[in-house]
Parts: C-alpha cells; sequence; structure tokens
C-alpha cells in the first residue's frame, strides 16, 4: 500500500508542475431594503485587478483604482461603468440609483449603491441586471443574493442570463 501511494505521488508531481493556477472570475452582490431610510441598499464587491483591466480595455485609460496613484478620472470612468452595466428595475422600470461610495479591502472594490425613495408596500418586484466585467471575462460569473421583506433569492448571472428578479 505505501508502495502504490509512492508511485502514485510520483507519477502525479510532474503533472501538477505544469497546471497553472485557475483564475476565477467572480463578483458578489448583496440586495437589502432599509425601512430607515425608504431605500434599495446594494452592496457590489468586484476584484481589483479585474476592474482596473476592463477601464483600460473599455475606456483605454491606465487606471490606478486602490492605489495611491487614484485618479479622479480613474473614479469617473468607474462611476461611467458602473452605470452602463449595473441596473436597477423596481416593478419592470429602471430605476437610478445614488452611489454612496466605495472601499478597498486587500484585493477588492467594495460599492455602495442606494435607490432611493421606495414605498416598499407599493413594490411587487425588484430586479438586477449585473453585465460587470462580462465584456472582457466570458467565464464571470456575478452572484447576486436578495433579502428584501423577510424573502432571499440568490442568482448566479452569466454572460447568457444577467438578470435575476426577486418577486414580493
Amino acid at each position: 500500500m505505501r508502495i502504490q501511494k509512492k508511485v502514485f505521488l510520483i507519477l502525479i508531481l510532474p503533472l501538477l508542475a505544469f497546471t497553472v493556477a485557475h483564475k476565477f472570475y467572480i463578483s458578489v452582490t448583496n440586495v437589502g431594503y432599509s425601512d430607515k431610510d425608504r431605500a434599495i441598499q446594494i452592496t457590489t464587491r468586484i476584484f481589483l485587478d479585474d476592474m482596473n483591466t476592463v477601464l483600460k480595455t473599455r475606456y483605454d485609460i491606465d487606471s490606478e483604482l486602490g492605489t495611491k496613484k487614484e485618479s479622479d478620472l480613474d473614479r469617473e470612468y468607474l462611476e461611467k461603468y458602473l452605470r452602463t452595466k449595473f441596473l436597477v428595475e423596481v416593478d419592470g422600470k429602471p430605476r437610478e440609483y445614488t452611489i454612496l461610495g466605495k472601499k478597498y479591502d486587500t484585493d477588492m472594490i467594495i460599492c455602495y449603491l442606494e435607490v432611493p425613495k421606495i414605498e416598499l408596500s407599493k413594490v411587487s418586484s425588484i430586479a438586477i441586471q449585473n453585465e460587470l466585467l462580462m465584456d472582457i471575462y466570458d467565464e464571470q460569473q456575478n452572484v447576486v443574493h436578495m433579502k428584501i421583506d423577510g424573502k432571499k433569492k440568490s442568482f448566479v448571472l452569466l454572460k447568457s442570463d444577467t438578470k435575476g428578479m426577486l418577486n414580493l
């Protein structure tokens, strides 16, 4: 038995030496509702290197988000990109959101968004369309967790299916 394990390791070890670590392309978004603020509140986490890459690819700027060299132009194009690739619908109608801010956590950028003036008792559905990074990474998966008014639903959004909806 011991000999078999050693032989197995000797055969497998060279194969492992030539494999390349696979990078995952994923973002995670949490959607909730604040009774106090009467607003849909959204937190989205995206890998920082991927966001800098997409800004370079899409807008041809050398983005330095998350570094001391971060510029107003970097922040302007981050907002522009978010507004074109991340959409919120309430009862089938697009709703504008406010970008409250962002912060960095190691290799992630965390963006805080809010859709104000929502009377939840009058809402029948909330939908998130998240195409972030899908224009440069075919393997991109955008996970969305919605927890509103005691109802929960999670989605894995892919390039072929970029929208998830929670019916209230």
